[in-house]
């Protein structure tokens, strides 16, 4: 069965209203022709961050699967309060969270794997329902357990049920409009980049750019589903960028503040725990600066810090710096900065040197500036 699939991050939930406005742009849809949707859904903005505090403060030592059956709440409840807005509108309409979906995971808690996905659960639903709102970034294991497929992982939910539904594409909805030369928030004159390549998208994911989880790229293009990345902004909808096979490789700089660097001891240590997170599908970046052999994460830091201490592989130490990238050429170009200010500064610096003499977009960036 063809459904459209929509997916709405942390970002278009600021408020309980936004669950209307939401809804309103679903029905819009259906009205305008899509005959089923499935709309996966991210937590309300913040949520995930006080569920963990939240529950660390209850027990600094709660185990990974139980801080994964916490975290999860989240997602379930902006499936609530999505389907409570569209319903009241008169549209058919269920939610589904990760007990019911069919994604079936390893018990890797914290970061979990995909091992089988069966569609019957979600095809059922749609039989009945124009819309199906799907909890994102959850599933559980083999013994029926809750899993998180890491955080900012509800993109990946979305590419995956477009996958197993046959659908050529998956329309992400953020707070920015598309995929850009940098993040827009730091460096306003960051270009708009109309269409881009899953290679581009993946590395620029890889270190640490938010705007599409980086498993969701790489699913995306092994499965051949087109990503559209969007957003709505005052009720409107603005589409941005489309990455395919097809796209660009366009140059790009990557700012990822509050990055984990780990310290190891010697240069073979660190390519040992390089192999191991390759292993496990975590993105580590390795760097040596001034003699020292360190490993840079973006995402994922406390599980790949447990299975680093679970295999043995023990850094030295660990800090927060601010990874900023070159991303583009043969070989990415990466600095490391310890002060937030300092790092946005050589991001604007490096941008300016690869655009100052190219034509702009004609969109205009006007977002507000979180900092």
């Amino acid at each position: 069965m063809k459904a459209t699939v929509l997916k709405f991050g942390g970002s278009s939930f600021l408020r309980s209203g936004d669950y209307s406005r939401v809804a309103s742009h679903i029905a819009e849809r259906l009205a305008c022709g899509a005959s089923k949707i499935v709309a996966v859904v991210s937590a309300m903005s913040g949520t995930t961050d006080n569920l963990k505090a939240t529950v660390l403060d209850v027990n600094g030592q709660a185990s990974p699967s139980n801080l994964d059956a916490t975290l999860a709440t989240g997602e379930m409840l902006s499936t609530c309060f999505l389907e409570a807005a569209i319903s009241r509108l008169g549209i058919r309409v269920t939610s589904m969270c990760g007990y019911t979906l069919g994604i079936r995971t390893n018990s890797d808690f914290g970061r979990a794997s995909i091992e089988d996905v069966n569609p019957k659960p979600l095809l059922a639903a749609l039989q009945q329902n124009d819309v199906v709102i799907a909890a994102g970034a959850q599933a559980i294991d083999q013994a029926g357990k809750l899993t998180m497929l890491g955080r900012n992982s509800s993109d990946l939910t979305a590419v995956v049920i477009a996958s197993v539904l046959g659908s050529e594409d998956c329309e992400i909805y953020s707070d920015v409009p598309g995929v850009f030369t940098a993040d827009p928030y730091c460096i306003p004159v960051a270009r708009l980049i109309p269409k881009i390549a899953y290679s581009a998208i993946g590395q620029m994911s890889r270190y640490g750019a938010k705007v599409l989880h980086y498993r969701a790229v790489r699913h995306a293009e092994q499965h051949g589903v087109t990503i559209i990345c969007k957003s709505l902004r005052n009720d409107k909808e603005t589409i941005g960028t489309r990455v395919s096979r097809n796209g660009e490789n366009t140059h790009s700089v990557v700012l990822a503040r509050g990055a984990t660097l780990l310290h190891f001891a010697s240069v073979a240590e660190r390519d040992e725990a390089c192999s191991l997170l390759e292993r496990i599908e975590v993105s580590g970046i390795s760097i040596d600066q001034d003699g020292t052999a360190y490993i840079c994460l973006t995402s994922d830091a406390d599980f790949a810090v447990q299975q680093l201490r679970s295999a043995g592989s023990v850094p030295i130490s660990h800090q927060s710096s601010s990874l900023i990238t070159e991303v583009g050429g043969c070989v990415p170009r990466v600095y490391l900065e310890s002060d937030d200010d300092r790092a946005i500064a050589l991001a604007r610096r490096i941008h300016h040197r690869l655009f100052h003499e190219r034509d702009h977009d004609d969109f205009s960036w006007s977002g507000k500036n979180p900092r």
